[in-house]
């Protein structure tokens, strides 16, 4: 890395030079140094205390809009489909908003390490703006549905690149409680979000998007402007790298991108997952679309292209700064975290979402307010735990135990969920599960990515977060379209069998929609019969979470349990916390190049 280890001039020289190379160097792990990290690394060294909180009230600024819109427009996507007479497509739009949202993350880390952290989070405002833009303006679902494309990848790259930036400034001891730092305005959010939705209401659902596309990038301009003053300090001391297709003609900055960005791999990465998610879903979503040839020849060239992408990965001669290193592929500490994260995710798609808010409403009857503050409650439980447990790791500088005693909390929730889910349960019972549920699962989430990024090296955290997000979030998609296909079948089927003789021409209409099903007054025989259709379909769906969560505990135990105050991910210049290594490169450089007084005074420990 550049942190110089020696305190004489010359060692200093030999950095600086370095630092201005025109071609990725290589560390002695064998990892390539991209230019994006080169010139990150730079930029911390002229971090100020003052300069570093200022970036980090833009982060929780940011933080703010991007938790407040999500409880805003989803609830507004409601309006919007209603209004192009296309409800019936909102779980579709849903679909295509998950997947991309899991396939981008991976793409635009690579971005990050190849351009830079600001340019990243330009490209990514941008995109989010562009978004938010053409939903305000669509007259049609299908504009409404493709600007999903800007959308999922704008917002997507905010939120991974909040977490990237976290860890060019933080040491790991303090990692796991300032990469809460973005969760944090849920905690109020929740509750406002549904408010904020219900004034604008159908008049105004356009405003409801559109506000976002201001909003968000003026309070967000106080990371921007932190960002772009201190690279042009480190630029002023010579410190900023070169990228390595500069001054090239145009077939080799061709080539050098299709190199440093690994183009290759993405391209497989996204395609593979797209292929295999989207037409899943579809065929999941109705009988007989398995018979469909397309449908079946999609999944299977995405499944070729997600068994092709490791092998061009690992390939080194052609992917020389590939997406995924082979240090990571092979590192079972980094594999065992996300599969943990991926059947975190999976078992709460099959338990919490996206059934659970019907199902309160429908068989146990209860108010739509209610029944989103009960679904919310999660929300808020997880963020909680998930602050206080980053404290004991500050203080106790290990994770593992946490994330085991949060598995265990979580799978003891779900099944509270799968105890309580008959009728005879009260209120606080089901709120009480959401509880568990919760803590349990912000005891583990946060651990298990702080133990991803602890087997990363600095140029790797990027690739390794995106990786773990981008496999939390699949399992995710995976969990709602099995909760999906069992519920259209299931639900279906039971009312066909349990309704009375008058009531069976209406299965379609009653199936469809929620709101038809509850204009049954409760304890007729129609009302009855939903209600134990409904009942032992989320029944079947808890079992299965509940069997889902089966593996989480060995993939926890499979981890490692770092020391973290032990770990050197060479992460330089003014960080949250401090090591001796950070210290004593810091005073190297203050020997060896005069930066000025105020970026020398940076060694403070924040």
């Amino acid at each position: 890395m550049f942190a110089p280890q020696g305190n004489n001039g010359s060692e200093i020289g030999e950095e600086l030079q370095n630092l201005g190379e025109t071609t990725p160097q290589e560390s002695s792990e064998g990892v390539i140094m991209q230019t994006g990290v080169a010139r990150v690394e730079a930029v911390a060294r002229t971090w100020t205390r003052r300069s570093l909180w200022f970036a980090y009230a833009g982060i929780f600024l940011m933080a703010i809009c991007t938790s407040l819109d999500i409880q805003v427009t989803s609830l507004l996507a409601y309006n919007a489909t209603s209004s192009f007479a296309s409800h019936s497509l909102l779980s579709t739009v849903g679909v295509i908003g998950n997947v991309l949202n899991a396939v981008i993350q991976p793409p635009m880390a690579k971005v990050a390490d190849v351009f830079g952290r600001k340019e990243a989070f330009g490209i990514s405002m941008l995109l989010y703006v562009l978004g938010y833009i053409q939903q305000a303006a669509s007259k049609n679902i299908e504009a409404y549905a493709s600007a999903q494309i800007f959308y999922a990848a704008g917002s997507t790259g905010l939120r991974i690149l909040q977490q990237i930036f976290i860890a060019d400034t933080s040491d790991l001891l303090n990692r796991a409680l300032i990469s809460s730092l973005p969760d944090t305005p849920f905690l109020v959010t929740v509750w406002i979000g549904p408010e904020i939705a219900g004034k604008l209401g159908t008049p105004l659902w356009r405003w409801g998007y559109g506000m976002w596309a201001i909003i968000t990038p003026i309070l967000s301009l106080p990371l921007f402007i932190a960002l772009w003053v201190n690279q042009r300090k480190a630029a002023k001391a010579g410190l900023i790298p070169q990228y390595p297709w500069k001054q090239k003609g145009a077939l080799n900055y061709i080539k050098s991108l299709w190199t440093e960005l690994d183009i290759l791999g993405v391209l497989l990465l996204v395609v593979g997952f797209s292929l295999l998610l989207v037409p899943f879903t579809l065929a999941a979503s109705a009988t007989g679309r398995w018979k469909n040839g397309s449908i079946v020849a999609a999944i299977a060239v995405g499944g070729v292209c997600l068994i092709l992408f490791p092998i061009w990965e690992m390939w080194k001669k052609m992917a020389p700064t590939p997406l995924l290193t082979l240090r990571l592929l092979k590192n079972k500490t980094v594999l065992s975290g996300c599969a943990l994260g991926f059947f975190y995710f999976m078992a709460y798609y099959l338990s919490l979402q996206p059934y659970f808010y019907s199902y309160l409403q429908v068989a146990r009857n209860t108010g739509s307010v209610a029944a989103g503050r009960i679904t919310l409650t999660f929300s808020f439980a997880s963020t909680a735990s998930s602050i206080v447990v980053s404290l004991f790791i500050k203080y106790t500088r290990h994770y593992k135990y946490f994330m085991i005693a949060g598995i265990c909390i979580y799978v003891l929730g779900i099944g509270l969920m799968l105890r309580y889910r008959n009728a005879d349960a009260n209120t606080a019972q089901i709120v009480m599960t959401q509880v568990v549920v919760g803590i349990g699962g912000g005891m583990l989430n946060v651990p298990a990515q702080l133990g991803v990024q602890a087997s990363s090296l600095h140029q790797e955290v990027g690739a390794a977060t995106a990786i773990f997000l981008t496999i939390v979030s699949l399992g995710g998609a995976v969990g709602s379209a099995v909760s999906g296909a069992i519920w259209t079948y299931n639900i279906q089927k039971k009312l066909s069998l349990y309704l009375p003789e008058s009531a069976k021409g209406d299965v379609k209409s009653i199936f469809s929609s929620a709101v038809v099903a509850q204009t049954y007054a409760m304890g007729t025989p129609e009302r009855v019969a939903i209600v134990r259709a409904y009942d032992e379909t989320m029944r079947i769906l808890l079992i299965i979470a509940v069997c889902v969560c089966i593996p989480m505990l060995p993939l926890g135990i499979l981890m490692e349990n770092h020391k973290l105050d032990q770990i050197d991910q060479g992460v330089s210049g003014v960080v949250i916390g401090s090591s001796s290594k950070t210290t004593a490169a810091k005073a190297s450089l203050r020997e060896g190049e005069e930066v000025g007084k105020e970026e020398i005074n940076g060694g403070s420990k924040v």
